[in-house]
């Protein structure tokens, strides 16, 4: 199942939502990030990758982004979401996901890219999950699998939120979630087996 560029070969915060900025004299589109780290902006692109924006939009639009968390994070690497969501009683559930969108690799897998993740081996297999690039990852993810499709950049200091979340422990409690952000959380409660709660996840 995984949806995700390969680690170095490859691929939210506690209730993410999104708002959608749309200025009418222009087709840039640009979407708030609210998460429990922070809020920031990211400009997507319209042009370049209409049919990955429009993917991305949809799920935004039925809110099935809502409540998603942010459940993979490789040290200076990536951070991705999409995939999972969070109820009030914390139980982790898979989003349901649409048609796979066709790829369209046109920028590079730079800092501060968003880009779609998908199946190993399809090029063509991108449907909810996303992640950012925390470091310049063009050698890696520009020609694996097809290249990954790179549809938006943050703007401002919203790295500055993406950061802060990179930097956050992991912790896996069992596949897929292997590589989950936790915070408020230590490996003495992981070692203790504390129950993991919305506190924790990056929503």
């Amino acid at each position: 199942m995984p949806f995700m560029p390969q680690a170095r070969s490859l691929l939210i915060v506690s209730a993410l939502c999104f708002s959608v900025l749309m200025p009418a004299a222009s087709r840039a589109t640009v979407v708030e990030f609210e998460t429990v780290l922070g809020n920031f902006e990211v400009n997507l692109y319209d042009n370049a990758t209409p049919q990955t924006v429009a993917n991305f939009l949809d799920y935004v639009q039925n809110g099935r982004y809502t409540d998603s968390i942010f459940h993979r994070s490789v040290a200076d690497f990536v951070v991705q979401g999409g995939g999972f969501n969070t109820n009030a009683r914390a139980e982790i559930g898979v989003i349901t996901t649409g048609t796979a969108v066709v790829n369209e690799p046109v920028y590079s897998n730079v800092r501060g890219t968003i880009a779609m993740a998908k199946v190993a081996g399809n090029p063509n297999s991108a449907t909810s999950q996303w992640f950012f690039n925390v470091d310049n990852n063009a050698a890696d993810l520009d020609s694996q699998n097809g290249g990954f499709t790179v549809f938006g950049e943050v703007v401002g200091n919203g790295m500055d939120v993406v950061d802060a979340l990179a930097a956050l422990p992991v912790y896996s409690i069992g596949s897929p979630l292997t590589e989950l952000p936790l915070q408020n959380y230590s490996a003495q409660d992981a070692a203790n087996n504390v129950p993991i709660d919305n506190t924790h996840l990056v929503i």
